[in-house]
Formats: C-alpha cells, structure tokens, sequence
C-alpha cells in the first residue's frame, strides 16, 4: 500500500448527503479546526513555556510532535479508508482528535502536552485526504472544481487564521482554550457529516498491511525527531542517549528504505522517486516548506521573545501573509495553467528569498508596519508556491500513481516541515550564544569607566546593572542570531530555484490531479 488519498471518489457507491450544504459545511469545519491546528499555538509557544516552566526550545515539541505524528499517520489513511470504510474513518478522527484536543487543554505538564499533540496529529493525518475525497465524491462532477476551491481556501485561511485566534485566546482568556476549543467543534463535524452519510455504501476490504515498512517508519522517524529535540539539551553526540538515538534511527530507516524499495505493497511508494518532474517537484516541495515552516515558527517567537508584543499582536503582525494568497488563488486556478510552472515557482521562491533577506536587517527597533509589510509581500510568495510545484511533481505521474504521489510528497513535506522546525531552534539557540559570547569578550564591571556605567544603569546599584547589561547584551545576541538564519533561508529559497528547472515540461499531464491532491 502506497502513502496515498483514499479511492476515486467514482469508485463508492450508495446515497449522497440529505442535505449537502450541511454536509459540506460540516466537511469544511473538520477540515478548517486539524489546518488550524499546525498554527494556532505558534505565537502561544512563549506562554506555554512559562505556564508550564519549559524552555522556549522545548516549546517547539508542541509543533514538532504534532507534525511528526501527521506525517507518520498519513500513509495509513489509504488502508484504513479501505478497512473501516471513509465515513467512519472520518467520524472516529474527528472524535478523536476532539479527545486529543481536550487532553492537550488539561496537560499538567510539558511531558504531558507533547504526547497528547503526538496523539492529536496522529489522528489528524487522515482528516485532510478523507475530508477531500468525501467532499469531492458528494458533488456532481461539474461542480467538483468548486468543491476543492472551498478546500484550497481553508487551506489558505486557517493557518493565517491561527496565530490571530491562538493569540486572542492567550491574551484573554487561557492558552488551554486553543485546544478546547476543538472540543466542540469537532463533535458538531462529526455528528453532521455522520449523519449526513449514514446511508452510504462503501465496499469494505481487507487490505494488507506492510507491518515492517510501518514499525521501521515510525522508530526511524521518531528517533530522529527525537535526537533533532534533544540534542541541544543533551550536548549532541557527547551524550549516550543521542548516540543510542541516532543509531537506531540510521539502522530503522535504513531497513525502511530497502524494505519499501523491494516490497510488492510498500506502505510507502518510494519507487516514484524514479520520475524526473516528480523528483525534482518533490524535492521543491520539501526543501521550500520546511524553510517556509522555518519562518512560521520563528516570526511570532522574535516577536514575543524579543520586541515584546504579546500574542495577539504577534498573531496581527504575521496574519497580512494570507491576504494576496486569499486574493490570488482564483486569478492562478484560471490563468496559472497557461503559464510555463517553472517560472511560477521561480517567482514564488525569488519573492521568498526577498523576504528573508529583508528581515535579515532588522533590528530591535523596527515596527509593526515594516514587519506586516514584509509578511504581505512574503504571502505573493506563498501563493505561487504550492499550485505550480505541485503540479510540477504531478506531471509526470500516471492516472494511478497520481494519489500515491500526492500522498508521498505530502508525507515527505510534513516530515520536513517537523524536522526543519527543530534545526532551526536549535541553530537559533547557538548562534545566540556565540553572539552573546563574543559581545561580552570585551565588558568587565572592573574597567572603572565600564563600572561606573553599570552602577548608573542599575541606579547606584551594580548588580542591577549587570543584570539589565546583560539582559540587553541577550536580546541583541538573539537577534543577531535571528538576522543569521534569515540570511541562511535566503540563499535556501535561492537555491530551491535550480531543484525547480530540473524537471521538465509539459507539466499538464497532472493538472487535473494537482486539485485533487491538496496541499
């Protein structure tokens, strides 16, 4: 079985919804509540860490562990649409992510609220495709392309929608509540869509499953995650631990990779790499959104951490990225196809690359507008990104690899978005203290002109000097550090350009599945 979308929307047989807009509507609440959830807690990280007494570094396993969980439980979702059947498949994630959603918002503790965002995200990973095939295969054939517009615009909207939602929950009321807010709202989706599709006939099957390819996967991955987690904390490879760690994660995924590469039923599809466009789009794809993921993560944090902003103006000052996304999707689903994709997606990651060097200068002065500014000129980016690479990996894929292969880059894009979000605080973290380290060479409280400084600083008292110095001396570090690895993904995004001409026209051979296969 390949990482893949559950069966054509053709293949099921039996009644549509009673009512289709409310089926629809209760599609599009499930699907808008798991694409929420990827950034909604984003600009909530510095308030968790210290309700809960964590690092800001720990603080990214809330993102990572629910990411990774996604990636891992994606290709399970096209053996158990066939063995459960997709309405039920969709009613029992969708409770379950809810249950998921409440256990985050009672955590305790920084242990606990990892393993329920592990559980939250490994239930969402068959949320997405099944709320896609579910919502195409209710609709007239004519009126599909509307149904995956809906689709692409909650794509769009919800993740720009987090960070404002999870700040305004966090400034007045809890950070809890943007977990429990699922709570409700998932059951209303389930219980409409169950409803909804009660009398539909699905054939249920008895699919095998590649246990190997699956144990290996979740071990090798998650040993990996794990190390990418903990490495900082535990001083990398001088600790036995990440020794043991990276081990097993070599040995697991290397048995992985030659398992799925030989195995008549692959849990895991890797046999498509042999494409030239799907390779090359494939590699677009994961290297660009982990760098993407990379900026979603780290603006709301400099924000808070660094500027002061609380949550909600975090969530204000990153949300103007979805305004021309929102604003161009119907001009590139009309027109976008005319144009050769390569160029496209040069565009998009020309304009990434932009940005990022842009926010390479800035400083602890810098305000509102020339952040929001430089967030709504990234958001021309974003929205020529995902439609022509993808499109691009599709191309060369036929009829029956199309949702395999939908499903492999969307497998291979989350685990690098995970991975990504991990690097990144990690290299921010050192950075910082070779800033930090270097700015203070030079200070001492025993130079009498440097003393007296400090005294006048602290109001006659030198402690309190010192202490405010070196508070200043932190955030300066912090953002020296945050100015380094802006320059670093703007050469990435540059780079990107060069996996994008790899591949070769025509890219039309994928256009009708480049709407069915998301994003």
């Amino acid at each position: 079985m390949s990482a893949q979308a559950p069966a054509a929307p053709a293949a099921h047989a039996g009644a549509g919804p009673a009512n289709l807009a409310l089926c629809t509507a209760g599609l599009a609440l499930a699907s808008f509540m798991q694409v929420l959830d990827t950034t909604i807690a984003n600009v909530s990280l510095p308030t968790i860490a210290g309700n809960l007494g964590a690092s800001s570094q720990q603080a990214t396993w809330i993102i990572t562990s629910f990411a990774v969980s996604t990636a891992i439980a994606l290709p399970l979702t096209g053996w158990a649409s066939r063995r459960f059947g997709e309405v039920k498949l969709f009613v029992w994630a969708t409770v379950a992510f809810s249950l998921a959603s409440l256990l985050c918002g009672i955590a305790q503790s920084m242990g606990m609220l990892v393993a329920s965002r592990a559980l939250q995200g490994f239930v969402a990973g068959p949320m997405y495709p099944i709320t896609q095939s579910l919502l195409v295969s209710i609709y007239p054939r004519e009126k599909r392309g509307q149904a995956l517009a809906l689709l692409a615009m909650i794509t769009v909207v919800a993740p720009v929608a987090g960070p404002i939602l999870g700040g305004w929950i966090t400034d007045n009321y809890s950070w809890e509540w943007i977990f429990l807010i699922n709570v409700p709202l998932g059951v209303i989706a389930a219980v409409i869509v169950g409803g909804q599709l009660r009398h539909r006939v699905e054939q249920i099957e008895k699919p095998k499953m590649d246990y190997v390819g699956l144990v290996t996967l979740v071990i090798g991955v998650g040993c990996l995650q794990l190390l990418l987690d903990l490495g900082n904390e535990e001083d990398w490879f001088a600790s036995t631990k990440i020794v043991v760690l990276a081990c097993v994660a070599v040995v697991a995924l290397a048995v992985f990779l030659i398992w799925e590469l030989t195995d008549k039923d692959p849990i895991v599809d890797l046999r498509l790499l042999r494409h030239r466009n799907f390779r090359a789009g494939t590699l677009a794809m994961i290297v660009g959104y982990a760098a993407f993921f990379s900026v979603a993560l780290m603006i709301p944090l400099w924000l808070q951490r660094d500027l002061g902003y609380t949550s909600i103006w975090a969530g204000l000052a990153t949300a103007p990225l979805g305004i021309l996304p929102i604003m161009l999707a119907p001009l590139l689903g009309k027109y976008g196809g005319k144009l050769d994709m390569r160029m496209l997606a040069s565009m998009a990651f020309l304009v990434l690359s932009i940005t990022c060097f842009l926010r390479s200068g800035f400083n602890l002065q810098v305000n509102f507008a020339h952040v929001a500014g430089i967030q709504l000129l990234m958001g021309a980016g974003v929205a020529l990104f995902f439609m022509p690479v993808l499109q691009i990996l599709l191309s060369d894929l036929d009829g029956r690899e199309v949702a395999a292969g939908s499903g492999l880059a969307t497998f291979l894009r989350t685990l690098g978005g995970s991975f990504a979000a991990s690097l990144t605080t990690w290299l921010w973290s050192r950075r910082t203290q070779q800033h930090h380290a270097d700015l203070t060479a030079h200070i001492s409280v025993y130079e009498p002109g440097m003393h007296e400084r400090i005294t006048a600083m602290g109001q006659g008292d030198l402690q309190h000097g010192a202490a405010l110095l070196d508070n200043m001396i932190g955030h300066q570090a912090s953002q020296m550090g945050f100015n380094d690895i802006f320059l670093l993904l703007g050469w990435v995004f540059l780079a990107i350009i060069v996996f994008v001409w790899l591949a070769k026209p025509p890219f039309g051979a994928g256009a009708g599945a480049a709407s069915a296969g998301g994003h």
